[in-house]
Formats: C-alpha cells, structure tokens, sequence
C-alpha cells in the first residue's frame, strides 16, 4: 500500500504489457518484408502491396453485382446484361474508379499467369480478356460528366480538361471510353429529355410547377414577364434560388445530378453506373442524409437497382409500356477512404481535374458533416468503416422527383387538410419526406428575394414526365381569349 496520495507502491512486472499496434511498426504486414509506406486502419503497408490491396477490395465490392443473378457456390464468368457508364466529377474517387475501370477490365495486363510466363487458362480465358475484348459489358462504356459552372459564382467549364482526362485512357487497339458531357441545367431542359429520357411532355405539366409557399406543394402555372418561357439555365436559377437554405441547395444539386446520370445510363441501356464515392464521401452523406430526413433510403447509398419506366412516345402507334430496364447504382470504392485514394493517385501520378462543390461555407450540413468525418479519418479512421457497414434498409417503390425508395404509409405525409372541399393538385403525396423539407422548410434568417414574386418554381423534367404518366389532372384559370375561343360557337349574334 501507499502511504502517500500518489500511486500505489506495485510491482513492475505485475503491469499489463500493452497490445503492440500494427502502426507502430515499420514492417508490411503483408509481405512482413518492406518497410511500410502507408497505414490503412492502423495496418501497415509497403507500396508493393498498396496497389494489389486496394485492386481487391474494388473487386470485392463490384464484381458480386455484375451478373444477373447472384453466383452460386462457385464463381461463374462476368457477364452484365447491360453497358456500362461511369459518372465521373474530377474529385479523387471518381479518378481511381476510372484508372481502376480501366486497368482492371479494358486495358490491363492479365493478373493470373504460371510459372513458365503462360496465362493460366488461355488467352480466352474471362480473366485474361482485355481491352475492346472484354465481354464483361456490352457495347461501349461511357463517362458521364456532369458540369456544374451554371450554379457555381465565377466558375470554370472544365468539360475540355475532364475530356483530355478520359482519353488518356484510350488502347493501343483502338479501345476508349466514349466521353458524355452533361450540364446541370439539362435537367430543366424539355430537348434534353427527348433525347434522354423517352416520354413526350405533350400534356399541361409542360408549363406547370410547384407553389413552395404551400406545404402540399400544390401545381400552378408558372408566370412569365415575357411570352417567351424560361431557359434551363434559367429554370435552374429560379429553382435554386428558391431552395430556403444553403443545405437544401446543395441536396438539390446532388439529386438533379444523380437523376441525370440515371436517365442517360438508362437511354444507353446500361446495366450498371459506377459512381466514384469512397469510404469517406459515403460517411459524410449517410449521415448528412439522415440529418435531412432521408433515413428511410439511406441503404441507397451503398447500392440501389433502379427501375427506369420506359413508355412510348405520343406519336408512337403502340401505345404499350415496353419492359422497365434497371440500372444498378454501385460505389465499389466504398471500403476505400479518401487517404488511400489519394496515395493510388499519388503513386501512379495520375492527373486531378479538381470536383466543383457550392461554396456555402459552414451553413450547410454537408459542409459541417464533411468537416466532422475528415476529423475522424484523421484520428479514428475505422469509425467511417463501422457507419458504412451500420446501413440497414429495403425498399420497392420510387419518388417521382428523386427517384429513391418509397416508404410504406406515405399517404399519411402530409397531413390531409380538414376541410371538406377537395385541394388542387400537388406533389407532396409523391415526394418522401427529404425532398419535401428541401422544397418547403423554412430558413431562420428568411428569404428576402422571395418578396412580391410567386411562389411557383418549376419542376425538373423527369418530376413533369412522371405526374403526366401518372395522369395527374391540372386545372388553370383561362384567359379571356380562351374563353371566348371555346364558347364563340355558343354565342347569339347582335
């Protein structure tokens, strides 16, 4: 015993050894031979071992999705009943997906040989096919870009920089990703979505958007100063402008770009779309997402499969719905942190076009979860492995604006006016409850270039396309010349 207030009088040996940690020493742990270049959750790794390290979680994560139909007991070939398309924003994760895309299943080197130098197989084996060869996908694969400069003050078109980027990956045989720039004011753009999305906007949803002044987001006409109706970019503009806070915003902006990719993924009958989150990106919008009220669908964040309902054209003798085509949203960079995609860049001296994001500051919760989760890939960088893993959700059924999961009993959201008299027509039955928050909270510091204008902002194309598939009815007052039009049949002579 101690006769004293300091520590007890104990043995030296009778202390607990302490557990070594991986990252205290400078040996891979995987070859247990280099000297360690990186540490990945608190293992240590050479350089050598870095790159087939990370090439086998990419694997892991994609090629369990690729078939059809889940592979039994033993793994059979990779064959997707569809193309392939890559969104692609110039950050860093959608850089390695690309540089991973390609080295693993278009131009790269077979990765299974013998001893005697011969491929394993053959030539013809799945593994050992590459380049315009591979018969993973069909067709042609696709990057997908989506710029941003319309809603970013002051900034650069980087199309021609992201352009030069995917050609760099072009074959020796002829082989390259074909390159599909978008612009995000093509969500507000009807030519746009005759060349995308398939369904002809013939009906009065044309000119038609959402009062946000109401919480049933009833449909009105949308006034025009002139006779000449809005462009996209300024359909985006208004839209955005709108939007109450930085934080729905920036949601806005993130959902007209991921239905944007969507859409073209499905007009190219794309079986699958790659999108470059990683570990890190993953943790900031799980629990962004579930700040914003979006729990239900955050399962969708790992991976989703998407019904796109395609329909026939107006002018289309058959007037059948053909078969809806699914696209398979996968993020096979979702084990990755941004660390470790930082160092694959790094060490294959790969160039970084940048990735546009509003400047809101720290207004938004994206903004304070990005700068709570890179705080946490600092110091305990397994938590964003542990939030990635705690997703828990199923759905079957879409919304009508973003295109996410349907929750059950969402005829109880919002709650229905008590009057006896029927309401107008409005959206708010056919949005979840994120979207509907983006659209109709309220900022503490209000809103001041909302006074004396309308409330009504209009709809991204495919939110029109589906209320008029929906047979949504639309009523407006007619002008006088209207009427008279209608009724001059009716009318006495003097």
């Amino acid at each position: 015993m101690s006769t004293s207030c300091g520590n007890p009088a104990v043995e030296k040996d009778a202390e607990m050894t302490r557990r070594p940690k991986f990252d205290r020493s400078k040996q891979c742990v995987k070859c247990k031979e280099q000297r360690g270049n990186i540490v990945i959750r608190h293992a240590v790794y050479c350089k050598q071992c870095f790159f087939p390290l990370i090439v086998t979680r990419f694997k892991k994560t994609l090629e369990p999705v690729v078939n059809p139909k889940p592979d039994g007991p033993r793994k059979k070939a990779l064959k997707a009943n569809g193309s392939l398309v890559i969104g692609f924003s110039g950050g860093l994760g959608s850089s390695v997906l690309l540089d991973l895309v390609s080295k693993t299943y278009f131009s790269g080197p077979p990765t299974t040989t013998k001893e005697n130098g011969q491929m394993r197989g053959g030539a013809a084996h799945p593994k050992n096919r590459t380049g315009a060869d591979s018969g993973v996908w069909k067709g042609k694969p696709a990057v997908c870009y989506v710029e941003l400069a319309s809603v970013i003050p002051e900034g650069k078109d980087k199309t021609e920089e992201v352009r030069k980027t995917v050609q760099r990956y072009s074959a020796s045989d002829g082989f390259e990703f074909e390159f599909v720039p978008l612009r995000i004011e093509d969500a507000f753009d009807d030519t746009w979505w005759a060349r995308f999305g398939g369904i002809d906007l013939s009906t009065a949803a044309r000119s038609y958007g959402a009062d946000i002044a109401d919480e049933l987001l009833p449909l009105s006409e949308i006034p025009s100063s002139s006779s000449t109706p809005y462009t996209p970019v300024q359909a985006l503009q208004t839209y955005l402008s709108y939007l109450p806070t930085p934080t729905a915003k920036e949601s806005a902006i993130q959902t007209l770009t991921r239905l944007l990719l969507l859409h073209v993924s499905a007009s190219r009958d794309a079986s699958h779309l790659l999108l470059g989150t990683s570990l890190t990106t993953l943790s900031v919008n799980l629990i962004a997402g579930i700040s914003q009220g979006a729990g239900f669908s955050v399962s969708e964040e790992s991976f989703e499969e998407w019904s796109y309902p395609t329909i026939q054209r107006a002018d289309s003798p058959s007037i059948e719905k053909t078969r809806p085509s699914k696209v398979r949203i996968v993020r096979p960079l979702r084990d990755i942190g941004i660390k470790e995609c930082g160092f694959w860049m790094w060490w294959s001296g790969l160039p970084l076009v940048g990735e546009k994001r509003l400047s809101s500051g720290r207004q938004s919760i994206v903004s304070l979860t990005r700068d709570f989760i890179m705080g946490l890939e600092q110091d305990y960088p397994s938590t964003e492995w542990k939030a990635q893993i705690s997703i828990r959700s199923y759905t079957d059924e879409t919304f009508a604006a973003a295109g996410h999961p349907l929750p059950p009993h969402l005829e109880d959201f919002p709650p229905a006016p008590t009057s006896s008299v029927d309401p107008p027509p409005h959206i708010a039955s056919r949005l979840c409850y994120a979207c509907h928050t983006t659209l109709t909270s309220r900022s503490s510091r209000g809103n001041p270039g909302r006074d004396g204008l309308s409330n009504v902002v209009p709809l991204p194309t495919w939110s029109r396309a589906s209320l008029d598939v929906s047979g949504v009815s639309i009523t407006r007052k007619l002008g006088e010349k209207e009427m008279m039009s209608q009724i001059q049949d009716y009318l006495l002579e003097e």
